[in-house]
């Protein structure tokens, strides 16, 4: 997305974080990786990411831990991973991906999000083939970090692109990132290969990325952002990944 949605949702992310609104997101994830894999991040690559994209919000080890041992709670309801497409206006299309244990309440305050923000519900579907599932990974540019020669040793283990970037901070000045984009089914060989090279990932997610991204003014993308900030102050809405360049 833009440097301006960037700048807004680093902002928002900090906020989110400070009111503990964020955590039970991330602990809903953390829980459903530990009830499908085990409670060993060592044995657990999904929890272990999950584990990593805690951290990243600065969510509590305490936090972390109780998400863990409550996979394991007897009366722990069925949480299940749903999709809804969509579109907003100025052309903006939407990926919505949720985790609830009531698929009917998440159908009905989704559906009720998107009509009083201007946006429309599709079909399952339609938007295959205007978006790439793709495996994301984010961590700190090091001093000394030689791109060229990370990009060789990661390319056999599904590489496709790698950029480096800054990401805001709202307090501080910008950090220096290294981004890097590989296939969907090459998680897993990427999450080890960058564990072995001894990097600590501060971000590692399966996303849904645009085929052809679409550029908005300043005007057009708060309008569009009153929607998407509606869809994920929802407790069951996970991300939203849209067609925003």
């Amino acid at each position: 997305m833009g440097r301006a949605f960037e700048y807004r949702k680093a902002s928002k992310m900090k906020r989110w974080g400070t009111m503990s609104r964020v955590f039970p997101k991330l602990g809903k994830v953390i829980t459903m990786a530990a009830k499908d894999g085990g409670q060993d991040p060592d044995m657990n690559p999904k929890l272990r990411t999950a584990i990593i994209n805690a951290k990243a919000q600065n969510m509590p080890k305490d936090n972390i831990d109780a998400a863990i041992k409550r996979a394991s709670a007897k009366d722990l309801a069925d949480i299940k991973e749903v999709s809804f497409e969509a579109k907003a206006t100025n052309g903006v299309l939407l990926f919505i991906d949720c985790a609830t244990d009531n698929n009917t309440r998440t159908v009905a305050n989704v559906k009720a999000v998107l009509t009083r923000n201007g946006g429309e519900a599709l079909k399952n579907g339609s938007l295959d083939f205007m978006f790439t599932t793709k495996s994301v990974f984010v961590f700190e540019k090091t001093e000394g970090m030689d791109i060229e020669e990370l990009e060789l040793e990661l390319i056999d283990f599904g590489l496709e692109e790698i950029e480096e970037d800054v990401e805001p901070q709202e307090n501080a000045d910008d950090k220096a990132i290294i981004r890097i984009f590989g296939e969907f089914a090459s998680f897993g060989e990427l999450t080890k290969a960058l564990e072995d090279q001894g990097i600590e990932i501060s971000k590692a997610e399966i996303q849904r990325i645009a085929n052809t991204p679409i550029e908005l003014t300043d005007e057009q993308l708060e309008e569009v952002e009153v929607l998407i900030d509606k869809l994920e102050d929802d407790e069951d809405v996970q991300a939203v990944y849209t067609n925003i360049a």
